[in-house]
């Protein structure tokens, strides 16, 4: 089957964040995501999940284990189990980004209280 986030489910999350699943299995789950200007996910971090992000639209900010990377259209970061990161977008124009998650993050994601 062909996945695009016309036929993808779609859920909601953070403030005003889109996310349309493209694929979830246990071993992998593939996201593209949407962040308006000014948003912001929680701090956190998956005991064994690594996660790619790709930027399709825009800059986001990513602030990993304290260290900050703007990642623009065209290009990825890579994010490693264990290590304590969140994306942002400090832009005036929404992102949009792939998300690729291996394994899953399903039950994989620790929030960190600040």
């Amino acid at each position: 089957m062909i996945h695009s986030k016309d036929n993808s489910k779609h859920y909601s999350w953070g403030d005003g964040c889109d996310s349309w699943i493209l694929n979830d299995s246990t071993s992998l789950s593939v996201k593209q995501e949407r962040m308006p200007a000014g948003a912001a996910e929680k701090l956190h971090f998956h005991e064994t999940a690594e996660q790619v992000f790709y930027i399709l639209k825009g800059e986001a900010r990513f602030d990993i284990n304290d260290e900050k990377f703007s990642v623009k259209a065209g290009e990825s970061i890579s994010v490693k189990p264990q290590s304590i990161h969140f994306v942002a977008n400090e832009s005036p124009d929404e992102v949009e980004f792939l998300v690729i998650s291996s394994p899953s993050t399903h039950n994989d994601r620790i929030e960190i209280e600040k």
